[in-house]
Parts: structure tokens; sequence; C-alpha cells
């Protein structure tokens, strides 16, 4: 009998698309089968942008938005639970767009419309994983640890590092269990930056960023923030992390705005670059590579910049045989598996929690 199926869909901090994959997963691990990505259309994600902070309304237009989102999910699934395989399918997993990320008063916000996907679909779907390791005192985040072990446990020390908008890693030690915390901005402020400058989604291969070198008095400026020298478990994301946050560093360190964006931008990636750097620097004894996935592992500039800081081999996820744009989609298909099979996902080592959770809540087809 074949194992069952599972779809994963992930609409990332960058907000740029939605990724799905159809995947399985058993003793010989995880075997993608299929994936298909959708563009975020503008209008959508400009909501969205705009949702992450109080506005006129917001609370119906976080509702709309949710449902826009949702048709989108639909979009990238129906493909397969129309087809021959959604005999096999036993559930989809889905994050929604986190738009307030406040754990420490207790709360964290997905815009979704799960039962609205299982209605569409048919097919069960496993959502809100957040909430029930918050519940229990946890930072509800990053969630992708668990994911990182079942995927990458080897023999030798590994650092997984997931380049999102916001950069993540997972700690996969020898003789120790996993753990993980995010580390500050990857994509997020750079391609805040480079769209507010040049109008585009993202600076290609960093090739703005590298087009200058970095101001030293804004990057010690962006390093002070208190919530860097926080110790582990932490997660962070839009609420802390944007250009509002970015001027106010520019206006203490160039108030005669004498810094060229470009200089800014190159200042960001090493903003990236260290608060990673930093982050893995005390394990880095017991690690023999770096494993890289999500969309900053196809930006080589900033690898480069990682590799100069980072005495260890750094290789992307794809030399695995596992797509670095999927893995994201990839893990909420794993975490919607680990809610069918009761297996708990949150875990202390990485979220703080008082005790081990089993994440998510079942929308029934």
């Amino acid at each position: 009998m074949s194992a069952p199926l599972y779809i994963g869909l992930m609409s990332g901090t960058s907000m740029d698309g939605v990724d799905a994959v159809l995947a399985s997963f058993g003793t010989q691990g995880a075997q993608i089968h299929q994936t298909r990505s959708l563009p975020m259309p503008a209008a959508l994600r400009a909501e969205l942008l705009a949702l992450q902070h109080p506005g006129h309304n917001e609370l119906a237009r976080a509702s709309i938005a949710a449902v826009q989102l949702t048709e989108l999910y639909a979009q990238a699934c129906l493909p397969w639970t129309q087809g021959a395989e959604k005999e096999l399918i036993r559930a989809i997993g889905v994050h929604g767009q986190t738009i307030r990320h406040a754990p420490d008063q207790g709360y964290t916000l997905q815009l979704n419309a799960p039962a609205l996907l299982a209605e569409r679909c048919g097919i069960d779907v496993i959502a809100d994983f957040r909430s029930r390791d918050i519940a229990a005192g946890g930072q509800g985040a990053p969630l992708v640890p668990i994911v990182h072990e079942a995927l990458f446990r080897h023999e030798h020390g590994r650092v997984i590092l997931n380049l999102g908008g916001i950069a993540n890693i997972s700690l996969l030690l020898p003789g120790r269990e996993v753990f993980g915390f995010d580390t500050g901005p990857a994509n997020m402020l750079l391609d805040a930056w480079v769209n507010k400058h040049q109008g585009q989604p993202y600076d290609k291969d960093g090739q703005w960023a590298n087009s200058a070198t970095s101001d030293p008095a804004l990057l010690a400026s962006l390093l002070s923030e208190p919530w860097l020298a926080l110790p582990a478990p932490k997660s962070t994301g839009r609420d802390l992390f944007n250009l509002v946050w970015l001027q106010k560093h520019l206006d203490l360190v160039d108030p005669n705005s004498g810094l060229s964006a470009a200089i800014v931008q190159s200042t960001l990636m090493d903003l990236t670059v260290h608060t990673i750097a930093q982050a893995i620097q005390p394990y880095a004894a017991q690690v023999q590579e770096l494993i890289v996935c999500g969309g900053g592992a196809a930006n080589p500039a900033l690898l480069k910049r990682l590799g100069d800081q980072l005495i260890m081999p750094i290789r992307s996820s794809a030399e695995l045989g596992m797509d670095p744009q999927s893995i994201e989609a990839l893990a909420f298909a794993w975490l919607a598996y680990a809610h069918v099979e009761r297996i708990p996902a949150g875990l202390p080592a990485v979220t703080g929690a008082r005790h081990a959770t089993v994440l998510g809540a079942c929308y029934p087809a």
C-alpha cells in the first residue's frame, strides 16, 4: 500500500508567492513527489504588507485578505486534489501569513481561512501551528528545527540555515536534541529597501548590495538592537525589523542623508551575515558544515560574505537532494503528518515551552 500523501503550503515573510509540495513520509525519510509555485498578486501582497501595522478597518481588511490568500492556496492544491492523487492525500498543512507575532504578550496571528481551504479541496486541513506552543509558554517559533532534524540529521554536526524573510538556524549536534532560533532579518530588509529605491521585489544575486561598501557606523548601530543580544529561545518578524526600524537608525547615524541607497543595501546584507555568524559561532567547534535553504540560498553575494565570516563548508540543501525553495512548504507537509500521527512538534529546547505539544488544529473536509 502506498504511503499517504501530504500537501504543504507556505507563503513566507517575503510574501513573493505560494510554494506547495506534495510529499510522503516513511522509514526512508521524506519524498517530494511534486512541487508548485504561484506568484503573489501585487495587490494582495501590498495589502498583506499594510496589515503588518495598525490601520483603518483592519479587522475586515484582514478577513478579506485571508480569503483571497486561501483562494491562492486552493489554486496551488487543486491540480492534486482534483486529480488521481486525491485518494492518497491525507491532509494539507498550511501556515498562513503572519501579520503579528507577539509571544511575550501571549499571541501570534496568521491570516488564513483553513475551513474554506478544506471546502475548496475536499481534504482535511491542518493549520494554526503556533498557538498551542504559545499556550504552553513557548515562542511558537521557529517551527522548522524538528523538520530539519527529520530531513538532515547526520552523524556529524550540522547547522541548517533557513534564509527566508527572517533567518533561523537549526543546530543538529552530536549527542544533543535539536534546538534552534531566529537570528534576525535575512531577506526582509534587503527586499524592502530594494523595492523602495529600485521598484524591484528583490536584489537579484545581491548585485546591488555588492556594488557598494558597507558603512561601519550604520552597521554598528543596527547590530546594537537589544533583541539581537537576547538569549535563545527567541523569534521575531516584521513587528520589529521593518523600514521604520531601519529609518530610526539612519536618522541617528546619517541625519543629513549622506549615505547612498546602495551603501545602505550593502550594510543590510552585512547585518544579515553578522547576525547569523554571531549566532553560529558559539557552536562552531561542534559543527562540520552549514546547510542553507530558503530563498536566500540563491543569493551568491550573501553566501560569499557568510563564507568569509564562518570557517566551515557551506552547502545548499540542493546538494542533498532537497530544493532550497521547497523546504519550508515541505516542513508544513511534515507538520501536518506529525499532527495526524500525534507526534509532538513543539519542542521546549526550540521554543522555550514548558512541555512538548502536538501542533496544529484540524479542519475536516
